[in-house]
């Protein structure tokens, strides 16, 4: 029984990732056990928008009451349990306008902002919880900014959501990546071929540079830094003749460049938010090794296995970091709501757990997350892999809330 007639709804954006269902139980778990009554909202920022205010608030197929029985077992699967979208609420395409709204835009793209605060205010939330990364939490910031009273949750298995080192699903990206590349190696040895690996990370390299850290690989390429392909794959052959198994692996974020080169896209679609689906460069990475291997190879041609990680990094169950943190981030951002805290986003901040203001998911002026490897740092831009040096006192995971570069 609800003991202070409040409500707290919660939604997932963007991309999916292992983390976002142990985040929804903790959440929906606590709040209830606090009193509150809870809405999960269906397909993020879609589903906010799609609210239709004439029908009754018990018929509406984007809301739905979380209960302890319908939340209790989510928590050890991958994916949400709400679903999720890349809507952007500011720019809503004509042709996605809800079907209870058409008629009352007309123009290309619309801003929905004012149906989305009449919507959540139609249905009686008082405190919003959106779980995201930079675009869905730069919205967050806009409804905030219009009076909804916001925490926000940082979600992104490329770990660049500003303002805290550590974003839900990023650990359990970095073990798959891991595991994943130590299962090809068999593949790989037993041809003794160079294993070329792309990983996501449109704008930040740390699930490229990480696993690499961790063993998975002899060089990785970010997008903060252009390769010349000849100088990679004179190491990588180096690499290779060092191998008892003769192979040589090089992971490859989805965003990286070659010198010169602009980004490689998988073809000319864009979201809602303006980003072209990213996918190419590690295949073009690998004919550039095979073109130029035999110049540091005796004159022989190296072969390739080229083979994207994509949604396999990002499917299955949460690893324990993405089990216990998001049960801790929904834990705090209970704790604010009980001190009457908004305009939040919960983070680990100097290794502990805090808040920041909503207002650090900033992004570049192209659009674009402003956090991203620390090259001079962590970067070894000569021989393409990470620097182990003076990182003492550093964050773990290298994913600091420093906003320099």
């Amino acid at each position: 029984m609800n003991k202070n007639g409040l409500t707290i709804g919660i939604l997932t954006g963007g991309g999916d990732v292992p983390g976002l269902n142990p985040a929804i139980r903790a959440v929906t778990l606590r709040a209830l056990r606090e009193g509150y009554n809870v809405l999960g909202i269906k397909s993020g920022w879609k589903g906010v928008i799609s609210i239709d205010r004439s029908k009754p608030k018990d018929e509406q197929p984007f809301c739905i009451p979380l209960k302890e029985v319908t939340v209790n077992k989510i928590g050890r699967t991958g994916g949400t349990f709400l679903h999720s979208s890349r809507t952007k609420a500011t720019k809503v395409a004509l042709k996605d306008i809800p079907d209870h709204l058409v008629g009352a835009y007309s123009d290309e793209y619309n801003d929905l902002t004012e149906e989305a605060v009449a919507n959540l205010k139609y249905m009686g939330i008082d405190y919003l919880i959106p779980i995201g990364g930079d675009d869905t939490l730069s919205y967050a910031v806009r409804l905030h900014n219009e009076g909804i009273k916001v925490i926000g949750i940082p979600k992104t298995m490329d770990g660049d959501v500003p303002g805290t080192e550590y974003c839900i699903g990023f650990s359990t990206c970095i073990t798959r990546t891991i595991e994943l590349t130590h299962e090809l190696r068999t593949c790989a040895g037993s041809h003794e071929r160079f294993l070329v690996l792309e990983v996501f990370g449109r704008n930040a390299g740390f699930s490229a540079l990480l696993p690499t850290i961790g063993g998975a690989a002899d060089r990785c390429v970010i997008p903060e830094y252009s390769i010349n392909p000849e100088q990679l794959t004179a190491l990588m052959v180096e690499d290779r003749i060092n191998n008892p198994s003769n192979y040589a692996v090089v992971l490859v974020s989805e965003g990286a460049t070659f010198d010169g080169q602009d980004i490689v896209y998988a073809n000319a679609e864009v979201d809602a938010f303006g980003h072209k689906k990213l996918g190419g460069i590690g295949e073009q990475i690998g004919k550039e090794l095979k073109r130029y291997s035999p110049k540091f190879n005796r004159g022989k041609e190296i072969n390739i296995i080229n083979q994207k990680l994509g949604y396999l990094v990002r499917s299955g169950q949460p690893d324990a970091l993405d089990s216990i943190i998001p049960t801790t981030y929904a834990n705090m951002a209970l704790d604010l709501i009980k001190r009457g805290e908004s305009g939040h986003m919960v983070c680990i901040k100097n290794g502990k757990f805090d808040y920041v203001s909503i207002e650090a998911v900033k992004k570049d002026a192209k659009g674009e997350s402003i956090k991203k490897v620390n090259v001079a740092k962590y970067y070894d831009t000569n021989r393409y892999r990470p620097k182990y040096q003076d990182i003492i006192g550093d964050p773990m995971m290298y994913l600091t809330t420093d906003l320099t570069r």
